[in-house]
């Protein structure tokens, strides 16, 4: 690829035998050799010992940032996007040899990005569409009621269930008092189905075949028999759409069925017109990038592919799952885990040069004073000091670049 660059530096002489002597005297205070005490063996002793080798790597860390910064003094054509990665070429007693392999933005053509055939959709919220939210919000605060009929659907069973194969009861088959609401499908095919149109004190069996995926190869396809005694059952009462009702939701400012509509339905507009803005914006620079020539590098799709499960890893932290626990649960790993983010990784890379690139060709750049007026801003709406935000996104420029970014964004949109 044209914007990979590999660059030779050789350190030598004085400043790697330097590097050798300070590695030395760090790693003879941190060996014991019969004869010498602790810190006093002769450099001659300690090579014949352990060999010259073992000097090495701690040199390399020593010089390397003398080797990094040779680099740009003697490319300062070159500006990386990434990271250099760094691999030794030649090593030994008198110099080391490093590889610097530096990316730079790669070459990027965009044959049209103005007056693009890209409509933004129209946001509607239907009767329907209201209707299934208060449902939901009603079934949130549902009470659970005793209930002397039959099972129907929609409706918690209090149960007791061992479960058998050919007689025997196997492991992990059995419950006591176990509340299991009947559609919920959180059992295995057919059970809860099974259950309905019983009552309370019934005692029966439940035919049922696991299925072939099923996570214990002991039962994976085979038939079982449960044997089931129900010792309640409860329906859900739903609440009133009235005053009481709404207190609970938080609302002070609703009094009736109307009002509480009319709300539901305003946010759920918000919500759309959010989502829809997203999708526009998506779709314009898919439309970009279908008439824009440019080669990614895959390390820097790679990069952004961790970043992506760094910030995954960090939303489960919040619902209290660690990532190890969502590789257990799911069945996969850290691998599987970059290549399922790999072809979103390599949609952000390339987006974010095109909006480069559309800066550029645009002249667009961003005053003082609207990155000062982007902090108020920001911080009147998150109360928010001056200093935490500018921790927060790193330092100024980074603020500056983001409003750059929209910039081009909204000429995109116009």
């Amino acid at each position: 690829m044209k914007n990979i660059h590999e660059v030779e530096i050789k350190i030598e002489n004085k400043e790697w035998n330097d590097a050798l002597d300070k590695s030395f005297e760090k790693a003879k205070n941190s060996v014991k050799v019969d004869g010498f005490r602790k810190g006093m063996i002769p450099r001659n002793i300690f090579e014949k010992k352990f060999g010259k080798e073992s000097l090495y790597e701690e040199a390399i860390n020593i010089v390397l940032p003398s080797a990094y910064d040779k680099v740009f003094k003697e490319n300062k054509d070159l500006e990386p996007i990434m990271q250099p990665s760094i691999d030794i070429k030649e090593i030994d007693e008198n110099s080391v040899t490093f590889i610097f392999k530096i990316t730079t933005r790669p070459e990027i053509k965009i044959k049209k990005y103005k007056n693009l055939d890209v409509k933004k959709e129209k946001v509607n919220v239907t009767k329907e569409e209201i209707d299934h939210q208060i449902d939901h919000l009603r079934e949130q605060y549902a009470d659970m009621v005793i209930k002397n009929g039959k099972i129907e659907n929609g409706d918690t069973a209090v149960i007791d269930f061992e479960g058998f194969k050919d007689g025997v009861a196997f492991d992990g088959g059995k419950g006591e008092n176990y509340p299991l609401e009947i559609g919920s499908n959180t059992f295995i095919p057919g059970f809860e189905e099974q259950l309905i149109s019983h009552k309370a004190g019934d005692e029966f069996d439940v035919l049922v075949t696991f299925p072939e995926e099923y996570a214990s190869e002991e039962l994976k396809g085979q038939k079982a028999v449960f044997k089931v005694k129900v010792h309640e059952v409860k329906t859900k009462e739903l609440p009133k759409l009235d005053e009481e009702f709404f207190k609970d939701l938080g609302y002070d400012n609703v009094s009736t069925e109307e009002q509480l509509r009319d709300l539901i339905k305003a946010d759920l507009e918000a919500k759309k017109e959010y989502e829809n803005e997203n999708k526009y914006v998506d779709d314009l620079l898919a439309e970009v990038a279908k008439n824009t020539q440019i080669e990614v590098p895959e390390e820097l799709i790679h990069d952004e592919a961790h970043h992506m499960v760094h910030n995954y890893e960090e939303q489960l932290k919040m619902q209290g799952i660690t990532l190890e626990m969502f590789y257990q649960f799911t069945n996969s790993n850290e691998e599987a885990l970059i290549e399922q983010m790999t072809p979103e990784a390599k949609k952000r890379v390339e987006y974010r040069f095109i909006l480069e690139e559309i800066i550029k060709l645009e002249n667009i750049d961003v005053t003082d004073e609207e990155v000062e007026s982007h902090i108020d801003k920001i911080c009147k709406d998150y109360n928010m000091k001056k200093e935490d935000l500018i921790k927060e996104y790193g330092n100024l420029d980074t603020i500056k670049y983001d409003l750059k970014m929209q910039k081009a964004l909204d000429s995109l949109k116009k």
